[in-house]
């Protein structure tokens, strides 16, 4: 009886393993899924940019992004490999514990059947019973041959599922097999395609590092172009909270002169004759402008980061060519630029859209950066560059994936500028949209 539960709780374990080791290997080929599809998505970019007359850095840093995302993809292989193997060291070493069971199962079971043959007679049994020596005794004996009957069926029951769950385990292991084999394959051609995309690559850097001298003036213009983003979006914003807070103030004035009047009636009906004093006036304190949240507010600011690292991106496709912060230059070594949001190139002319449902507060037309599209999310707001045209107007209510606008064609690409910014009292921080948009 001791073994068939040993055995059980063998098989229940086995069972528990393979389970761990499907949910480890179909985290992984989603993980390749994304990859594959990151890949699709730049390949893609990378044939339409190949109608330019020139290759630019942005398809420079389109090719940098295919590359890395096809060593990503070697990388989820070569763990795709090892965790196929383990697991078929696992089923190799398993099938071994099974098969062992089994034979010492096969044995104890024709032992039983032997002696139930010996024991065959009615009589006999009828006898061993009889042959108590009180009727205490005699039930027992009697509990003791059907315990024995209950235990040969089980027995059998039990060699029964476990040379079925050999011959899963078999199946199993045939198929890691061969899902090893395609995977090396595909590993082989990813590592022979990387080489293509780096040659690629160094044939653009050599051609860029020849026009060292009209880089560095472009970049310096860029550059100049960036700041006066940054200071116009700036501007905008606290443009935007003086006028919230100056709308406030009003609101509680009045509030405050009608209570006064109202105090005053009071006083002027129950003073009669007798005189009143006038207090003296106050000279009103001039206050920093703050940003006040409503209670509509609050909880739109609420929902937007409860929200992070789940955004829908400002375009349905595309690829981060210039991330948040410092980065360095593709092909000018220690030169950096500063980036206050991501850069996304995608397809030509294509539609940007609003990440989280909002108010549209500002739309701006910045010289170099095209038309400029600020949406207000409680005390957040997100920011969109390089619009050809928008669709929306201040003080437009937006929802989640709405189109807002179509980017500008320059040298035969599109890219959206976005950035995201937060509002705490007089400040505003600038926030990394990387962490904020989905994967």
């Amino acid at each position: 009886m001791e073994s068939v539960i040993r055995f059980l709780l063998i098989g229940a374990v086995l069972v528990n393993c393979l389970q761990a080791g499907a949910q480890s290997s179909e985290k992984l080929k989603k993980e390749q899924q994304r990859l594959e599809k990151k890949i699709s998505n730049t390949k893609s970019l990378l044939r339409k940019t190949k109608n330019n007359t020139e290759a630019s850095l942005n398809s420079l840093r389109l090719i940098d992004n295919q590359i890395k995302f096809r060593e990503e993809l070697v990388y989820n292989f070569d763990n795709q490999v090892r965790t196929a193997e383990i697991r078929i060291k696992q089923k190799d070493v398993e099938i071994s514990v099974l098969q062992a069971r089994i034979k010492k199962l096969k044995e104890q079971y024709r032992k039983l059947l032997l002696y139930a043959y010996k024991h065959r007679n009615k009589y006999g049994k009828m006898m061993f019973i009889f042959s108590s020596s009180d009727y205490y005794e005699a039930r027992k004996r009697s509990a003791y041959m059907e315990k024995i009957a209950e235990i040969q069926k089980k027995q059998f029951n039990v060699i029964r599922q476990h040379q079925h769950l050999i011959g899963e385990q078999i199946s199993e292991m045939s198929k890691d097999r061969n899902l090893k084999v395609q995977i090396l394959e595909e590993k082989k051609q990813e590592k022979v395609t990387i080489e293509k995309d780096k040659k690629k690559q160094e044939a653009i850097y050599n051609k860029f590092r020849q026009e060292e001298g009209k880089l560095m003036s472009q970049l310096k213009e860029d550059e100049r172009k960036k700041e006066v983003l940054k200071q116009q979006i700036s501007a905008a914003i606290q443009k935007e909270i003086a006028l919230a807070e100056e709308k406030r103030r009003k609101a509680e004035a009045a509030a405050a002169a009608k209570k006064k009047a109202a105090a005053n009636t009071t006083t002027t009906s129950t003073s009669g004759t007798s005189g009143t004093t006038t207090k003296p006036e106050t000279v009103p304190v001039k206050k920093e402008v703050v940003y006040t949240e409503t209670k509509e507010s609050a909880a739109l600011s609420k929902s937007f980061e409860g929200n992070k690292g789940k955004l829908p991106w400002p375009t349905e496709k595309g690829s981060v060519t210039e991330g948040y912060g410092r980065n360095a230059h593709p092909t000018l070594d220690n030169v950096y630029t500063n980036n206050n949001g991501i850069d996304i190139t995608t397809s030509r002319g294509a539609s940007v859209r609003s990440v989280f449902e909002g108010e549209v507060t500002s739309v701006l037309n910045i010289p170099g950066a095209g038309k400029v599209v600020i949406i207000k999310h409680g005390n957040y707001r997100t920011v969109y560059s390089n619009l050809q045209e928008t669709y929306v107007k201040a003080g437009s209510k937006v929802s989640t994936k709405q189109a807002i606008g179509t980017l500008l064609i320059k040298d035969g690409e599109s890219v959206v500028h976005f950035e995201i910014h937060q509002v705490v009292g007089t400040s505003v921080q600038c926030l990394n949209p990387s962490l904020w948009v989905a994967r």
